[in-house]
């Protein structure tokens, strides 16, 4: 069945040397696949059942979620082909058209997101608060956010710095913390009542579990109902966007902006990032462009 097969798999060094990110999504496309077809033979499996299941998805979840299953079902279908259980090239889902959803374009202002800061920290919670303030700061994802353990917060003369690799694709990635965002990051851990050490994980839910995606989520969901009513639907993902507004509205060069975020925003990404490690210098130039841009913005 393709739930042996998907078994059989997590059990490899191969999955076990996937990105955390990746397995996160792997695991959150098998929640749609397993009740449906978990115990199925997947020679079985036809094109009409792939093409009912993905439009059940899009229509109950969203048309986002919808692209997301089906492009890990592609990908599980090569490992069972690999495995044995079907044959690589009949995946009955390469007759079924994977339509994305389109690229998100939302952003925030700072002043909203000040709102959300102060809201989440008067209602208790205070780790969101801190992820808040950190996200918006450093235009690091929601996902390198909640991740960041203690050892990865670098201070001098200039300022504090946080220093990760990307979840997704493990590339050097770095995000200047402005003087309120350590303001609330400090208050935050003061708050905790425990010292933390080098591997342990900063942000934490109101249990004092660390952040999953799902509490995060959850949490920051809970509070932007609370500022903004149940019609708005920014993300905290958004942030990362509106960063990158900000900096290229201050003028920012283009490879500075994909070096601080870790992607591909310059054409010559590859080549800045094999010979200018990530450094402060740059996430500090970067963090002055912001604010230039946030009063243009204006």
């Amino acid at each position: 069945s393709l739930g042996e097969a998907f078994r059989r798999y997590r059990r490899t060094d191969v999955w076990a040397s996937k990105a955390p990110r990746t397995r996160e999504d792997w695991l959150r496309g098998w929640k749609h696949i397993k009740p449906i077809f978990g115990d199925c033979n997947p020679r079985t499996v036809s094109l009409e059942d792939i093409s009912a299941w993905r439009k059940a998805i899009e229509e109950t979840v969203s048309l986002r979620e919808a692209h997301r299953c089906l492009k890990i079902w592609r990908a599980m279908w090569k490992v069972a082909a690999a495995l044995g259980y079907c044959v690589r090239d009949a995946d009955p889902s390469l007759g079924v058209r994977n339509r994305a959803a389109p690229g998100r374009s939302a952003t925030w202002t700072e002043g909203e997101v000040v709102r959300l800061y102060k809201r989440a920290y008067r209602d208790g919670y205070h780790g969101l608060a801190a992820v808040i303030g950190v996200a918006w700061a450093t235009q690091l994802s929601p996902g390198d956010v909640r991740t960041i353990r203690a050892s990865q917060l670098a201070r001098n003369s200039t300022g504090a710095v946080f220093f990760t690799a990307r979840g997704k694709t493990g590339t050097p990635v770095g995000g200047a913390l402005t003087d309120r965002a350590l303001a609330a990051l400090e208050a935050y851990i003061a708050g905790l009542g425990a010292e933390l050490h080098g591997e342990a994980y900063i942000f934490r839910n109101r249990s004092g579990a660390p952040y999953s995606s799902d509490t995060l989520g959850d949490d920051f969901r809970d509070v932007r109902r609370l500022v903004f009513g149940d019609r708005e639907q920014r993300t905290l993902a958004d942030f990362r966007r509106s960063g990158a507004v900000e900096a290229i509205a201050g003028g920012a060069k283009a490879e500075e902006l994909a070096h601080a975020m870790g992607n591909t925003l310059s054409a010559s990404n590859a080549l800045f990032a094999t010979y200018v490690p990530v450094n402060q210098a740059t996430l500090r130039s970067v963090l002055e462009a912001r604010r230039r841009g946030r009063s243009k913005l204006r």
